[in-house]
């Protein structure tokens, strides 16, 4: 057989665990060849730390070649085209044929789409915006904090009640419990609503018992910067001292451009497989539009939530997939729909939610108790994620495993 190259575009967290595990399970005749325009890896999960200054820049990223086995090919360029009938992509380097593509490019961030948004707001949504955001939480004077949920879908369901929760944990902690209001503002009629109304209730307890104010079923139409004032569609006006936003996301350009996404600009897969409608071309992660079980509106299907632990299983199912069908028979994987996410919440506490994604005759997630013990899970998943392969991170990943299989979770690591 001859070697056959299996490209990989993007080295977030669905594209490096691909690489890993591909180059782990192929005969090194075969090729596994990563592009990516960042030479660092910055950790999303750990913006949240950042932002509230448990963290430094250079705790949370790292060399791509760091996290990467050492003959993984590495492309430091930009996926600028993808020739599906060709099997090409044009990087800003080279153009580079394939046998299998894998598109892990993320989503887009585009706060330009609702006016005032990018030049009114902070985010930690980015490992530049979370440091920024940093900054200012440790000059600001007290109150009032606006956190907004721009649009739908966006990534990381927790992440804006998380950061919430943190930024008014870090005021606290400066002493200014008595002078700072945090609001929470959100299209949703819930807290991550797809995970049904009995976790949503949890996490708006968890808020409340972090004096944050949560305010459902507000659309952002537009940031007035003069007078630090959000417009909201159907609302009240809103002002604020300091604006904190989850921008809009979009899929990525290339993958529009190729023909590989939907109405709506995400690419529709195949939900057991990944596979696109394209010949051995997958996608995964947060460029990929999922359908599940429910509605969340009459006329509003559910999709899978865009996070790093669906990128995670997704990727370690292509790779497994694409293995299988190059060496030879075995069994193939299905992505059953798994997920779990620890909601931080604060003075080392944190929440744990898990469930299945893919049940019947809706999606069935739990949140288990606040305590330390998520919190501390969290931290040695985040330590394992930034060491460099080798025999340390073995030994954590190891680690992760036998307490996921202690707690009675399925922990992907």
């Amino acid at each position: 057989m001859s070697g056959k190259t299996i490209l990989i575009l993007g080295a977030g967290i669905g594209g490096l665990i691909a690489a890993g595990e591909l180059r782990r399970l192929l005969p090194r005749e075969h090729r596994v060849v990563l592009v990516e325009k960042n030479a660092r890896h910055a950790f999303a999960p750990s913006f949240l730390w950042l932002m509230s200054g448990d963290r430094r820049p250079e705790q949370i990223a790292r060399d791509v070649r760091q996290l990467t086995p050492p003959d993984v090919e590495i492309i430091l360029a930009e996926a600028q085209a993808i020739d599906l009938a060709n099997r090409t992509v044009r990087t800003s380097a080279q153009t580079v044929n394939y046998d299998y593509l894998i598109v892990a490019l993320g989503a887009e961030l585009a706060p330009e789409t609702i006016p005032g948004l990018a030049e009114g707001a902070q985010t930690f949504y980015t490992y530049e915006g979370a440091a920024k955001l940093r900054d200012a939480l440790q000059n600001f004077g007290g109150g009032r904090v606006a956190v907004v949920v721009s649009a739908l879908p966006y990534k990381c369901p927790g992440a804006p009640h998380e950061g919430a929760m943190l930024i008014a944990d870090t005021l606290r902690r400066r002493g200014l419990r008595d002078n700072v209001e945090v609001h929470l503002f959100t299209p949703e009629p819930l807290p991550m609503p797809v995970a049904g109304p009995a976790l949503g209730e949890a996490v708006k307890q968890m808020l409340t018992d972090k004096n944050v104010s949560f305010h459902p079923l507000h659309k952002l139409t537009k940031v007035e910067t003069a007078t630090r004032e959000l417009a909201f569609e159907g609302k009240d006006s809103f002002k604020y001292d300091l604006l904190a936003a989850i921008p809009p996301h979009r899929g990525p350009r290339i993958a529009r451009e190729a023909g590989l996404t939907n109405e709506a600009g995400w690419v529709p897969v195949n939900r057991a497989t990944l596979q696109t409608q394209h010949e051995n071309v997958y996608a995964l992660g947060d460029v990929t539009a999922i359908p599940i079980p429910g509605r969340w509106k009459p006329d509003v299907p559910l999709l899978l939530p865009k996070a790093g632990v669906f990128a995670h299983a997704q990727a370690e199912v292509v790779a497994r997939r694409i293995a299988a069908e190059i060496t030879g028979p075995g069994a193939a994987d299905e992505f059953p729909g798994l997920g779990y996410c620890m909601l931080e919440a604060g003075e080392s506490m944190a929440g744990f939610a898990f469930g299945n994604f893919f049940s019947e005759p809706s999606p069935q997630i739990a949140l288990r108790r606040v305590g330390r013990l998520w919190h501390w899970g969290k931290i040695l998943f985040e330590q394992w994620w930034l060491t460099p392969h080798g025999p340390k991170r073995e030994a954590l990943r190891l680690a992760l495993t036998i307490s996921g299989k202690t707690l009675g979770i399925p922990i992907v690591a």
